[in-house]
């Protein structure tokens, strides 16, 4: 497994759209950083472009790479390898490329400007943290889609359908809910839907480390509540470490059982 990751890896950095991704967040972080001379403000305006960027990165790179690559995936299903070695490999390939070049891409700028004397480098390391995790999850989340779907019309439908759901969709469904239940106490209720999207997960996570929870009115006082606490900030990096295990067991149980 770990000498195809390290082929997938490779594989992808030398590809022109890694270098095009780690570019345009070379770019975002010395714009941002040129505009706002204020680190945290730089940090706010970053957030928003993180959570909804990333998510569909992985999902589009993760969709893209497995079907582009399984002409060359079936020849290795023809050697003595574990399926699940092949898969897994392929998916942490991909997703720790994009990963780095989240962290290079956004890190250089920062570091540059002086983030490491200063007191937003905190900030950062959590909105890099964040970006990882959702990155490894969307990425997981393609491939999922990838196995159950050997149409590629229909993978990368899916795929842009479970983005589009869990970055815009599920947040109207989630406003509605709770215009229509206001009379009704949803505080459990607002924690527990939460924890079901890591796009709004790792939102509140941000929102809440930079201090400006006041802008989510009172459900923003329910969360300061409870993330603000160690032990909710336990529980979120937990509810989204289970987010990226759960996909990545399924690629490991549905790639042993699928017929290729």
């Amino acid at each position: 497994m770990l000498k195809i990751l390290k082929y997938s890896f490779y594989d992808l950095v030398r590809s022109r759209w890694s270098y095009v991704y780690l570019l345009f967040y070379l770019l975002l972080g010395i714009v941002l950083l040129f505009l706002n001379n204020d680190l945290s403000k730089a940090v706010i305006t970053l957030m928003n472009v993180i959570i909804v960027l990333v998510p569909l990165i992985g999902t589009i790179f993760g969709v893209m790479y497995y079907y582009s690559s399984k002409e060359f995936t079936e020849l290795l299903l023809a050697q003595p390898i574990r399926r699940s070695s092949i898969f897994l490999g392929q998916y942490l390939g991909v997703a720790l490329s994009l990963s780095m070049s989240l962290i290079i891409g956004l890190g250089l700028p920062f570091i540059f400007y002086g983030l490491l004397r200063s007191d937003a480098i905190w900030d950062f390391s959590l909105l890099l943290v964040t970006g990882i995790f959702l990155t490894l999850i969307f990425t997981a989340l393609a491939f999922n889609i990838a196995l159950y779907h050997e149409n590629k019309i229909k993978g990368f439908s899916y795929a842009i359908l479970l983005w589009l759901f869990m970055a815009v969709i599920y947040d109207g469904l989630f406003l509605m809910s709770l215009i229509i239940f206001e009379a009704y106490p949803l505080d459990t209720f607002s924690l527990g839907a939460t924890m079901l999207n890591p796009i709004d997960l790792s939102r509140i996570l941000i929102l809440l480390k930079l201090d400006i929870s006041a802008l989510l009115g009172y459900t923003g006082a329910v969360f300061q509540k409870f993330f603000g606490t160690a032990w909710g900030l336990v529980l979120s990096f937990s509810a989204l470490a289970i987010w990226f295990l759960l996909p990545t067991y399924n690629i490991y149980r549905k790639s042993k059982r699928k017929d290729f």
